[in-house]
């Protein structure tokens, strides 16, 4: 499959996955880059194959970007595990249905939940910026459990906005600031991405070299994104955020009415 693209597609591909992986370690969204790069430059592609592909690339920018961020943030182990290990088992499921369930039906309800959260980001603008976590820690947990699978299936089965609904989980639910929250997200789709790679992998719908390839440049945009999270703080991780969260907004609302 790799014969089937020019040189100017394999540059703009190695392009978008940088790009992805810069935003993407700031506060979700490398798919909005990469899986639609991926769809025009492969064209003849199967579209489980272009969503193990990405899945692939994604993994390696996501897990540089989590490395990142555990080195200068600390967020608590047992929390992470109760999120991320949910998330495995339900992206796993998600995953091993992707190429049976019409995702066009998701898109309607996708779009109405990322304008919501967009709404609900820009009224609270003290939104996410201390961490004053809520709740006890048994409660944390529970949450923690319930919204890793929930999302961990979306994150197999479709995807679009997975960074945007951990977020606002973290932040709006559990009180975590913004930077904090990132950091967690990051762990939490590395386990969703791990899971649907093993998915896909097995069913033959990744194209390897490509995957790996544009996992280099997911992870040089992941490093320098990272880096500049770090310093920006919750401040600057909430307005990429929104900007993301629009942006998923236009995308899934063109895919949604243009579908019909």
């Amino acid at each position: 499959m790799l014969s089937d693209l020019t040189l100017l597609s394999g540059l703009f591909l190695v392009l978008a996955s940088f790009f992805a992986g810069f935003v993407d370690s700031i506060a979700g969204g490398g798919g909005l880059v990469q899986l639609p790069a991926l769809l025009v430059s492969l064209p003849r592609s199967e579209t489980v194959t272009i969503l193990g592909t990405n899945k692939l690339a994604s993994v390696f920018g996501t897990t540089t970007a989590a490395a990142l961020y555990r080195r200068q943030i600390k967020p608590d182990i047992k929390f992470l595990a109760a999120m991320a290990v949910p998330a495995f088992i339900g992206s796993a499921a998600g995953a091993s249905l992707a190429s049976h369930i019409p995702t066009k039906s998701m898109r309607p309800i996708v779009l109405v939940l990322l304008i919501c959260v967009a709404i609900y980001t820009w009224l609270k603008p003290e939104l996410g910026s201390i961490e004053l976590l809520r709740h006890r820690s048994i409660r944390r947990t529970q949450i923690g459990i319930g919204s890793g699978l929930i999302i961990g299936f979306y994150d197999g089965i479709f995807g679009p906005g997975t960074g945007s609904f951990l977020m606002l989980i973290l932040v709006a639910s559990l009180g975590y600031a913004f930077i904090s929250a990132s950091a967690i997200a990051k762990v939490v789709n590395v386990s969703t991405n791990i899971a649907a790679i093993i998915v896909f992998g097995l069913h033959g719908a990744v194209i390897w070299q490509l995957g790996l390839i544009l996992g280099a440049a997911n992870v040089t945009g992941a490093v320098i994104g990272s880096r500049l999270a770090i310093r920006g703080g919750s401040a600057l991780v909430r307005k990429v955020f929104l900007i993301v969260t629009v942006a998923l907004i236009i995308k899934v609302g063109i895919d949604t009415f243009t579908s019909f």
